[in-house]
């Protein structure tokens, strides 16, 4: 089911009468977001639908990601849920292109962004399986695993290492981070 989309230029012009979901990880999420944006993690989703719901019957909902891949499948979901949104075409990577500001939170030292997470873990599982090949040829399967399911990704647009890496503690939002997320979007 298509969804509505937003470039940066446009979503720019309108944030004043949009409500922002950044669906990203809370590491992400505070490494720099849209001004006033809300953070429901992309896993989180169906928890928020009915606040959710309730904030489209108010106002249009303007999802945003990274680069645009997860708030395109959140939109989906939503759409599915029958709940309207709209994506943002390239994310907060085309937002900040723009010079758009970013909002960080005050004292906070973010974690990596999950694209950088997956990048050194993929490379240390490599590097691990090369080193290991070395005293047992067959630790070399390790790296062949990596290569293939990056090949995956790429040809699939989806990453399960990233999905394995988001459940670590520190992509995680706290439960009451997020149940002050909804109760801020309920008002």
């Amino acid at each position: 089911m298509p969804h509505d989309a937003l470039t940066a230029a446009q979503a720019g012009a309108r944030l004043h009468e949009l409500t922002v979901i950044d669906v990203r990880t809370p590491g992400e999420y505070a490494a720099g977001h849209l001004p006033d944006a809300h953070n429901i993690p992309l896993d989180h989703l169906d928890r928020a639908l009915p606040v959710l719901r309730a904030a489209a019957e108010r106002g249009d909902l303007l999802v945003v990601c990274a680069s645009g891949a997860r708030s395109a499948e959140a939109c989906r979901r939503l759409a599915e849920a029958g709940v309207p949104a709209t994506t943002l075409t390239g994310g907060t990577d085309a937002w900040t292109r723009l010079g758009h500001e970013v909002h960080r939170p005050a004292g906070t030292r973010a974690p990596w962004p999950m694209e950088r997470q997956v990048r050194l873990t993929a490379g240390s599982l490599v590097l691990a399986g090369l080193v290991a090949g070395r005293l047992r040829p067959g630790a070399r399967r390790l790296s062949a695993g990596v290569a293939c399911g990056l090949v995956f990704s790429a040809l699939t647009d989806t990453c399960a290492m990233a999905r394995l890496l988001a459940r670590l503690p520190y992509n995680r939002p706290g439960t009451s981070d997020l149940d002050a997320t909804l109760a801020a979007l309920r008002g």
